[in-house]
């Protein structure tokens, strides 16, 4: 799928979907920039989590016969899924961020094929350690969805801070969503989701697809007979969910469904299933935005505002842009690729800002533990506005 194919669809569905890697400046300039990375053996590195547990990785393919995928219109749903894990230290091996072809796939979507090497991306160091041991106990489970066409190793940045904080971290690919996701047998899946979408099947489809996806995946970490080895460390009465874009959409199509998912928050997502005329059920939710997310820029954010019957808050990032919230900025800034003119946050802010809010939000709502950052204003963080519309 060709970045004008994607641009395209975005510009149809009224969503903000810049070039991640590089937003802004000429391609020769990336290019340079790339040349020079390469030449001096630089390795992109994920920042460092803040929590105090290592993290630990294992990777799940599930599959729902229940159900036939929507997208490609035969066989069964099937999902590929991250979990990090509280894990001990000095145990397991290196994760990789993306397999080769996962990663050539998204470079051509973007146009930087010929500009990043596949290995540039497939090397970036991140911070979790596959079949590490885990370390005992009992965490809140959080499931995490990236953005529409993107593969959900986009939001390792966050995953890895959350669990080295002490939660478990479920990063769900939705089959035919991402513009390439490896799964068992050789397959990498490419997006098919997107042709539907624009023959009509609207961006609703897709969220409220992901929200069966996401209590289907609660069924098989949760139930009688989980799929995951390492499912005990999970406290089933304290799971929430997080997304970004349609990702942030489906955390609101999920709660309106799921009983079981006590909190959710949206980055920057347009409400493509609408909050429903009854609230959802008390539950609490936050809405955290780029810059241009504020009251009177969200035309889906205005309408269901006032539908959100629980705790709630409001919040943007000055100087973000829609992919702030996913790993793009940090990867692009070690790069030197130039910054977005129109969101000239910086990267490892961007990765810093998004981390203490989510994570402060489940905090407050998974441990009880309240969380003055989220009552207001702070004087080490000007970039974030609370509105009160």
């Amino acid at each position: 799928m060709s970045r004008n194919r994607t641009a395209a669809a975005v510009a149809l569905l009224a969503l903000l979907l810049p070039v991640p890697l590089a937003a802004a400046g000429t391609a020769a300039a990336a290019e340079s920039t790339a040349t020079a990375t390469k030449s001096r053996g630089a390795a992109v590195e994920l920042p460092r989590p803040t929590g105090r547990f290592s993290v630990g990785l294992d990777t799940l393919h599930l599959v729902d016969h229940s159900r036939t995928d929507p997208w490609a219109g035969s066989g069964p749903r099937e999902l590929m899924v991250t979990m990090r894990y509280p894990a001990r230290r000095d145990t397991g091996g290196t994760a990789r961020y993306l397999t080769s072809e996962e990663a050539r796939l998204l470079l051509v979507d973007r146009k930087l094929d010929k500009v990043i090497p596949v290995e540039t991306l497939t090397g970036t160091v991140t911070r979790s350690r596959t079949n590490a041991r885990p370390v005992a106990g009992q965490y809140p489970l959080i499931v995490l969805s990236p953005g529409f066409t993107v593969h959900r190793a986009t939001l390792t940045s966050l995953a890895e801070d959350l669990a080295s904080r002490g939660y478990v971290v479920a990063a769900v690919d939705h089959a035919y969503e991402s513009v390439g996701t490896a799964f068992p047998g050789g397959r990498v899946l490419e997006c098919l989701a997107l042709e539907k979408v624009k023959a009509g099947a609207g961006m609703q489809a897709v969220s409220d697809t992901r929200a069966r996806d996401v209590s289907f995946l609660l069924d098989r970490l949760t139930g009688h007979h989980p799929a995951w080895h390492h499912a005990g460390l999970i406290d089933g009465t304290r799971i929430a969910m997080a997304g970004h874009s349609i990702g942030g959409a489906s955390a609101v199509a999920a709660m309106a469904t799921d009983p079981r998912i006590r909190a959710g928050v949206n980055m920057d997502g347009g409400l493509a299933t609408p909050v429903p005329a009854a609230g959802l059920g008390g539950r609490p939710f936050m809405l955290i935005g780029a810059q241009e997310r504020g009251p009177g820029g969200s035309q889906s954010w205005d309408r269901d505002w006032p539908l959100l019957d629980g705790w709630k808050r409001w919040i943007t990032f000055a100087g973000s842009g829609h992919f702030t919230f996913s790993d793009f900025p940090a990867i692009g800034e070690q790069l030197g690729l130039p910054l977005d003119p129109k969101a000239p946050l910086p990267g490892a802010r961007s990765v810093e800002l998004t981390r203490r809010y989510v994570g402060a939000f489940f905090d407050q709502h998974l441990r009880g533990t309240p969380q003055p950052v989220l009552d207001g204003p702070s004087a080490d963080a000007p970039e974030v506005r609370f509105h009160t519309p």
